[in-house]
């Protein structure tokens, strides 16, 4: 959804400006200078006009550097005085090791081998992949090294390969389908030129795929809406779907718009829409070629990448922040907070609004951020 919103022309979007009033401003300020724009990165001058996400805060702007940010339009932005801010004062959080997983990828697609490499820049040591497709494991491996995988430098990943037909059931059965983390139904590069027959090969899959972890899961009550305790199994078919759904994520790649209405209205899944995020992106880097810059270190493997923040990363228990204090705040982490989701919101917000009415944050809410791969 957050991309959805930044790649699409309806929200939110990068833009690229110069703003001589700002020059010799440290990053820092120049964060907070902007009510209706986030700033992100800068267009060095000095260095031929590359591009930095995420600079350090003592980067002094230079003449001839430009500011990148999100914001609503071109010309829906500008600076204004620094705001009167909270010193921000450090918070020390230990953050948990990162837990091994376990993925599960059905169907086969030409750029798979670029999906691993970025799965094991990201996956903790020790997870697993599996590979589950009818392309016989040989020819499977041949894809993969032909695309430039090289299996020597999966230093996160462990590849475990099965054959079968994502459609049938019997081969789905053969799986450990209640054990993985998420798992990934893509877009099967057999069907790829019938948009409508990938979508409905991939619908069929996660059906398929939630009945067969509905079964397996342990009897489990709810209480219904009359106070007497009933089975999930005893009520309707999408509630042991949804119960289903509870313990682990599934992520159905779609090709066609209109696919997305089905998979939101079940809420047994989300979805990647890639052909529209796509199409989005080369129509933003039509309009204005430098946004490729951002949106390759983006979506790499290396360097920054937006990053979903719980908020106790930022804020003290019933602690009032308003949204520049809170960008602050992540500062100090070397993050750049572009938006928030709140507890009972369905979608997050980028660029608020609002960035001076300081609030009681939830432990619930989550943040936004542009931040380097921890």
């Amino acid at each position: 959804q957050i991309w959805e919103d930044i790649l699409g022309f309806e929200n939110c979007e990068f833009y690229i400006k110069r703003w001589p009033q700002l020059v010799g401003m440290q990053f820092e300020d120049v964060l907070i200078s902007f009510p209706d724009a986030v700033p992100c990165g800068i267009k060095m001058a000095s260095y031929g006009g590359k591009i930095i996400l995420n600079p350090d805060d003592c980067y002094v702007l230079q003449e001839g550097d430009e500011v990148i940010v999100i914001a609503e339009d071109d010309d829906t932005y500008t600076p204004s005085p620094l705001p009167k801010v909270k010193e921000a004062v450090y918070i020390d959080i230990v953050r948990h090791e990162r837990n091994s997983q376990k993925i599960l990828l059905c169907g086969m697609r030409r750029d798979i081998d670029d999906m691993i490499v970025v799965l094991d820049a990201f996956l903790a040591p020790g997870s697993e992949l599996w590979m589950f497709n009818d392309v016989p494991e040989i020819d499977r491996e041949r894809k993969l090294i032909e695309g430039g995988l090289d299996f020597s430098r999966l230093e996160n990943i462990t590849l475990v390969h099965r054959d079968g037909n994502a459609v049938i059931r019997r081969h789905l059965e053969s799986l450990p389908l209640e054990s993985f983390d998420s798992i990934l139904i893509l877009a099967d590069e057999s069907v790829e030129d019938s948009a409508i027959q990938a979508d409905s090969r991939s619908l069929a899959t996660l059906l398929l795929i939630r009945d067969i972890q509905a079964k397996r899961l342990p009897y489990k009550e709810a209480i219904g809406s009359d106070g007497f305790r009933r089975s999930l199994s005893e009520g309707s078919w999408m509630g042991e779907m949804q119960q289903a759904s509870d313990k682990s994520v599934i992520i159905s790649e779609i090709l066609d718009p209109r696919t997305k209405n089905l998979l939101y209205m079940s809420k047994i899944s989300d979805y990647v829409l890639s052909n529209e995020l796509v199409s989005m992106a080369l129509a933003m880097v039509a309009e204005d070629r430098q946004i490729n810059y951002v949106l390759e270190e983006l979506f790499a493997e290396q360097g920054n990448e937006l990053q979903i923040r719980q908020s106790d990363l930022y804020l003290r228990e019933d602690e009032e922040l308003n949204f520049f204090e809170v960008m602050l705040r992540a500062r100090q982490r070397k993050e750049v907070v572009i938006g928030y989701r709140l507890e009972d919101a369905e979608r997050a917000i980028i660029n608020p609004p609002d960035k001076v009415s300081r609030r009681r944050w939830s432990p619930k809410d989550v943040f936004v951020a542009i931040a380097e791969k921890e």
